[in-house]
């Protein structure tokens, strides 16, 4: 019966496709304050002579997912996501010193719990790969896939804690960063019970899906093939740049649309509600 329908809308074939289905997903934005920054050893000394700090920018590393049933509702599974943040920082070493750009590092978790539907098959696949396992061997859950889609953090707030303050922040421990980041940092992380403190306040925005592959019956008109010509790039640099438009808003930014009465022209009043 689909597959008639399919043909008199005017496609060639129905098709079988495996692909991921989005059972269940949720955004969020979180405010994590006072998060604990971790240096290496080199970088921990110029912090603990400091007098100021500033937080420049951040982005996510990487973020650990772990995916597990909950055993009292059916079909439901928690979420558990690690992220780990780069965080760049700018450190004052006092009157004529130098400043320096350090690089620290944040953990955030949290747990979201999603509806991922149920299934009670073993999952084999026929690829290999070179010096490992086999997969083909190796049976696997049919538990849905969790994807978590981070944007870059917006910095809010970063201060020096002193020594003795330390016991009003939730300082957490260094064992919690992977061993595969001290190698992009250039050493070990340090947590001295005497070292100062470097924490920040990020704004973190994030969708969090879970995902399972399913079988649909889909339409196919034909074939895509791509319509633009591969073409090299044998122009002169300066006969590119030449070809750009000026970036006027760069430097004359555009004001806000309003009218006499302080209203959005586009239908909204200055103060971002509705009239």
């Amino acid at each position: 019966m689909a597959e008639k329908i399919f043909r008199d809308s005017g496609c060639k074939e129905a098709v079988c496709v495996d692909a991921g289905r989005v059972y269940d997903s949720c955004c969020d934005k979180d405010c994590v304050e006072n998060m604990r920054l971790f240096f290496t050893e080199r970088e921990q000394m110029l912090v603990d002579h400091a007098t100021g700090i500033r937080a420049k920018k951040a982005e996510v590393i990487t973020t650990y997912i772990d995916v597990e049933a909950l055993p009292f509702n059916r079909g439901y599974y928690s979420c558990d996501l690690t992220f780990f943040f780069d965080v760049e920082v700018e450190v004052y070493g006092g009157h004529g010193c130098p400043c320096n750009m350090l690089h620290g590092v944040g953990v955030f978790r949290k747990k979201v719990i999603l509806y991922g539907s149920e299934g009670h098959v073993r999952v084999f696949h026929s690829e290999y790969v070179a010096d490992a396992h086999d997969r083909q061997e190796m049976p696997t859950r049919n538990m849905p896939r969790c994807c978590v889609q981070v944007a870059e953090p917006v910095v809010l707030d970063g201060r020096l804690v002193d020594c003795c303050d330390r016991c009003r922040y939730d300082c957490g421990d260094c064992g919690c960063i992977p061993a595969s980041l001290c190698g992009r940092y250039g050493g070990n992380f340090v947590d001295g019970a005497d070292c100062k403190l470097v924490v920040v306040t990020l704004g973190i925005f994030s969708i969090v899906q879970l995902i399972r592959n399913v079988q649909m019956l889909m339409p196919v008109y034909d074939y895509c093939m791509p319509n633009k010509e591969c073409k090299p790039t044998s122009e002169n640099p300066c006969d590119l740049f030449h070809k750009m438009s000026f970036p006027v808003n760069e430097f004359f930014p555009p004001a806000t649309e309003t009218d006499s009465c302080g209203y959005d022209k586009k239908g909204g009043c200055g103060c971002g509600k509705d009239r």
